[in-house]
């Protein structure tokens, strides 16, 4: 008879146990029922709901009634079609970065290095200015035209020159053929070739005169082409004589003004009929820049500088409705300024849809440090229910609760420790409307 009556005790110890440690709860309960007596209820968590396990997570698992909305407990039930009316945004916890940031104010410039002047190298006037402010134009293409007499002067001598030279070769080849014939005398065969080596020299400095203008090549080779090739002279001197000819049809004045780059006309400086380049003229005509990618200039306290390096990634955020930009630190200046006391920083950034106007300010955030982490959710996506961290878990029938363990974090990211898995889907933006469903619920249940 004692061994009967212990028997409750025990198993009155074992069920009190079981409620601790969920796996010896279910043999408990079935050594109760074999006494006849009823299992008690189980206890609840601190949140108030009867806790479940699954897997290596902890779901919830009571049923809340067939309104079509909710199902299980922490389950909300959605369609599709409802999940986009509400705008509810869906995304996988993967590994990802966490990082310290520093936040500076930052002004929009021009990147130097994608900055082009079209400078006049002689004195002359403007006659024709193909571009107006701006206008896109192609490197290499011609956007102004100047006349200038130093221009028409140097295309002058190097088409005399480029004559010379042709009449040398044809006397050098004659009084060579004549040598080796024996009809002429050494000396004379001597000086011819010592004429045309001068008049090649001439040639090529005349040549280089006028590539220093930036004259172009296919220009230049062009005022050395000779009028009519097949004509058959009688004479040297006729063939010479035709030569010189060609000089007054070419328009040796017109000089033409190229973009050194690609980009867009930020700047022009003068107007048609303008002289330029002489003393107190003006010497550019245009200003060109590509603005595809931008500088933007950042003031780094002294107390910030040690944090900053070339190379870090930066977050430009204008506080409107432009999307963030991002970009690189190209340059920290060893100097500091004596007025700010502080640092010039240069951080380069894609400006895609010249959605960044140099001149304008940013907020700018610089990522001084950075750490790897296994996985990485958007605060976004957290929500707070009794006091714990949860997230919503995309399920095929709608969203599923789940709570989490998180780590370390920064301002736009935290670190999961436990309740996630990589790759699993979770709501990262409108999520508190599953939270007001999931209590909507909850309220209408206890009722």
């Amino acid at each position: 008879m004692v061994r009967y009556l212990a028997l409750p005790a025990v198993l009155a110890v074992g069920v009190a146990v079981g409620a601790l440690v969920p796996e010896v709860s279910n043999g408990a309960k079935t050594l109760w029922a074999a006494t006849g007596f009823d299992a008690p209820a189980k206890p609840k968590s601190e949140g108030g709901h009867v806790g479940h396990s699954h897997g290596a997570h902890s779901h919830e698992g009571h049923a809340h009634g067939d309104d079509g909305k909710e199902g299980a407990e922490g389950v909300v039930t959605l369609t599709p079609e409802q999940i986009t009316s509400a705008k509810i945004v869906v995304a996988p916890v993967n590994k990802g970065v966490l990082s310290r940031k520093l936040t500076v104010p930052g002004t929009v410039a021009p990147d130097a290095e994608r900055v082009g002047r079209v400078a006049a190298k002689v004195i002359g006037t403007v006659v024709e200015l193909k571009k107006r402010l701006g206008d896109p134009v192609e490197k290499g293409e011609v956007v102004a035209v100047l006349d200038s007499r130093e221009v028409a002067d140097a295309k002058n001598d190097y088409i005399a020159a480029q004559v010379g030279r042709e009449l040398q070769e044809t006397l050098f080849e004659r009084d060579h053929a004549l040598r080796d014939k024996g009809i002429s005398a050494e000396q004379q065969f001597l000086k011819a070739r010592t004429t045309l080596i001068e008049a090649r020299l001439k040639s090529d400095l005349a040549r280089q005169k006028l590539s220093a203008l930036g004259v172009p090549d296919a220009e230049v080779d062009k005022l050395a082409e000779k009028p009519n090739p097949t004509k058959k002279f009688v004479s040297i001197e006729d063939e010479h004589m035709a030569g010189l000819d060609r000089a007054p049809k070419l328009g040796l004045q017109r000089y033409e003004l190229r973009a050194p780059i690609a980009g867009r006309v930020i700047e022009r400086r003068v107007d048609v009929g303008a002289p330029v380049n002489d003393e107190g003229q003006e010497k550019e005509i245009y200003t060109i820049a590509d603005l595809s990618e931008v500088w933007v200039e950042l003031a780094v306290p002294t107390g910030d500088l040690g944090a900053i390096k070339e190379g870090q990634p930066v977050t430009l955020d204008a506080g409107d409705d432009r999307t963030a930009t991002t970009g690189r630190i190209v340059f920290v200046s060893p100097m500091l300024d004596a007025q700010t006391r502080s640092a010039k920083v240069i951080a380069s950034v894609k400006n895609e849809g010249m959605a960044w106007r140099p001149g304008s300010y940013a907020t700018v955030h610089v990522a001084v440090e950075q750490e790897s982490v296994a996985l990485r959710l958007p605060r976004s996506a957290l929500q707070t229910i009794e006091g714990e961290p949860v997230v919503f878990v995309r399920t095929k029938d709608g969203f599923e609760k789940r709570e989490v363990v998180t780590g370390k974090g920064d301002a736009e990211a935290v670190e999961v420790i436990f309740g996630l898995d990589a790759g699993e889907e979770v709501a990262v933006a409108n999520a508190f409307v599953l939270k007001a469903e999931l209590g909507k619920a909850e309220a209408e249940h206890s009722h």
